[in-house]
């Protein structure tokens, strides 16, 4: 292993090492205000720096969850920055999947004509990273005029061949999928061309886990809540990166309930997994998986790319947690309903 690459490992798992504890959710669970869960993460944890300037009495989610979203992307491009094989390609995966996350928000905001709310909610240390011009896209009043914006983009060719129905509006959830297909075979691209060995083989296997796990996640969403055809939610999966066999995929898109989905996707092998992680509701499945995997990986991976990804991917989750806690105390939830929304 090269210097770079153990500095990598090195400093992935010393900021890992810095997580949030179980003593450290206890105390939050504890706070009975939104003003105490910050006066515990500026004293307490690793977030004391980014949140040095934020007053605990007067906190705005908004604002918070920007902070903490801002601190995290500028941590892992911290990360980034050492000598790593796939870090580049670590870095636009991030950046691109950012994009699409924007892309999507600004779409399901025209579908409902409240546009005007896009550039407040963008987050704006963003701005510098992406080639979108963001301030002609926050005014694009209809969906030729977002084309036209995004027309020199890479997201482009995907985005021009779809358009709005009869009423203007634009079914996202295909087009959605094309756009994490595209994000997601980049990033593929990459750990085939930079990476090869016992490194290429983990990192292969942990997206395509996580995205077994996706797929089985937007099976139970698209049958719950769209009644979508067998074949029309196919058409919404991202297939070709999958090692769930095509058959059971065949069944679970034709199966008439959700307890259906979960007995053939708990007959495959990754599958198994379910029944080793506690989730409280089908949609936590996915996150959790992916937290488990990340978790195991920081522990056990010698690769460098390996970790890096992970602890992002365990960064993340921890970012939720906080954002799910200081919802939960604000909004008065019990204690134990706030608890069983974190990932720890």
């Amino acid at each position: 292993m090269s210097n770079t690459s153990f500095a990598v490992l090195t400093k992935a798992r010393s900021k890992f090492g810095k997580r949030l504890t179980e003593k450290d959710y206890t105390s939050l669970l504890a706070c009975q205000s939104v003003a105490e869960v910050m006066s515990y993460l500026k004293s307490y944890t690793h977030y004391s720096a980014s949140l040095r300037d934020i007053n605990e009495r007067d906190v705005h989610r908004g604002r918070l969850e920007a902070l903490l979203r801002q601190n995290l992307f500028y941590e892992f491009d911290t990360l980034c920055r050492y000598d790593s094989s796939i870090s580049s390609g670590f870095s636009q995966y991030v950046v691109e999947t950012i994009e699409v996350e924007q892309i999507i928000r600004f779409l399901i905001l025209l579908n409902s004509n409240s546009t005007e709310k896009f550039i407040y909610q963008f987050p704006a240390y963003f701005t510098k990273h992406t080639d979108i011009d963001i301030n002609r896209l926050a005014n694009a009043k209809n969906y030729d005029e977002f084309l036209s914006v995004l027309s020199n983009s890479k997201y482009y060719d995907i985005l021009k061949n779809f358009s709005p129905d009869e009423m203007g509006r634009i079914h996202i959830s295909n087009l959605e999928n094309k756009l994490y297909e595209f994000v997601f075979s980049n990033l593929l691209k990459t750990i085939n061309k930079t990476t090869k060995g016992q490194e290429k083989n983990e990192l292969i296997s942990f997206f395509y886990t996580i995205n077994d796990y996706n797929i089985f996640s937007r099976i139970l969403r698209l049958k719950k809540y769209y009644n979508l055809s067998p074949d029309a939610i196919k058409e919404n999966l991202i297939l070709n990166f999958s090692d769930i066999n095509p058959k059971a995929i065949d069944m679970m898109c034709r199966a008439e309930s959700s307890a259906e989905v979960f007995s053939i996707m708990q007959s495959t092998h990754n599958g198994r997994l379910i029944d080793k992680i506690g989730y409280v509701y089908a949609s936590d499945i996915s996150p959790r998986v992916k937290y488990r995997l990340a978790r195991k990986n920081m522990h056990f991976s010698n690769n460098p790319s390996v970790v890096m990804i992970s602890y992002m991917f365990v960064s993340e989750t921890e970012l939720m947690n906080v954002i799910s806690l200081i919802e939960g105390i604000r909004y008065k939830l019990d204690t134990k309903i706030i608890q069983s929304m974190l990932i720890y």
